[in-house]
């Protein structure tokens, strides 16, 4: 008979089964690694922890907030009134980015304090037009503190938007207040000329 009786196939059938069994019983799935969960207590170290104390006077890379006008907006708890870095084309096109994504929703895309969610009534009082005198004579520091902690019914963003693009909005917000408030002479004369007869160039 092909392949032998059945009871020798059974004979042989039962060491692999056996193997099998074995070896599935000595698989380890990921939540049974071994491994410290938070606050989880240790019998490896004489405190008892499991999570051990930073160095003294050690910071974590990328975590060295010495810059207190770049991170706080402020300088002595005062806001600043000069952007930490230079403002360029790519910094403003950076902040206009974020600016719609973040701010437009209930600022909208001019600044008026006229967006969507304040039009359907989320946030009362609704938030303040930039372009009233008190916002546009504020700091820039201002600006970054409210981005940061909040103000009001704003919520803080800080972890939302990193301090880089933070500043990169407060310099859009300026360009805003400048468009709604600027004059003749504050176009490069070399300008003026496209102003006037309608092309941009």
């Amino acid at each position: 008979m092909r392949g032998g009786s059945p009871k020798l196939r059974t004979r042989r059938l039962v060491p692999i089964l056996a193997l099998a069994a074995a070896l599935t019983g000595c698989r380890r799935d990921m939540q049974d690694q071994p491994k410290y969960i938070p606050l989880r207590p240790s019998t490896f170290f004489d405190d008892g922890r499991s999570e051990r104390p930073l160095v003294e006077g050690t910071v974590a890379r990328g975590h060295l907030d010495a810059d207190a006008a770049f991170y706080t907006g402020k300088i002595d708890n005062k806001p600043i009134d000069a952007f930490p870095f230079p403002i360029t084309r790519a910094v403003l096109d950076r902040g206009q980015e974020r600016f719609n994504i973040y701010c437009a929703p209930c600022h909208d895309r001019m600044g008026t304090g006229h967006g969507m969610i304040a039009q359907r009534g989320f946030n009362h009082p609704p938030p303040q037009s930039y372009h009233i005198d008190r916002l546009r004579q504020a700091p820039v520091g201002y600006f970054f503190d409210v981005i940061s902690n909040g103000l009001g019914a704003m919520p803080d963003y800080a972890a939302q938007i990193e301090p880089r693009d933070r500043w990169a909005i407060v310099a859009y917000v300026r360009v805003l207040q400048l468009s709604q408030n600027a004059s003749l002479d504050d176009v490069p004369p070399e300008r003026r000329a496209a102003l006037s007869s309608g092309v941009p160039k």
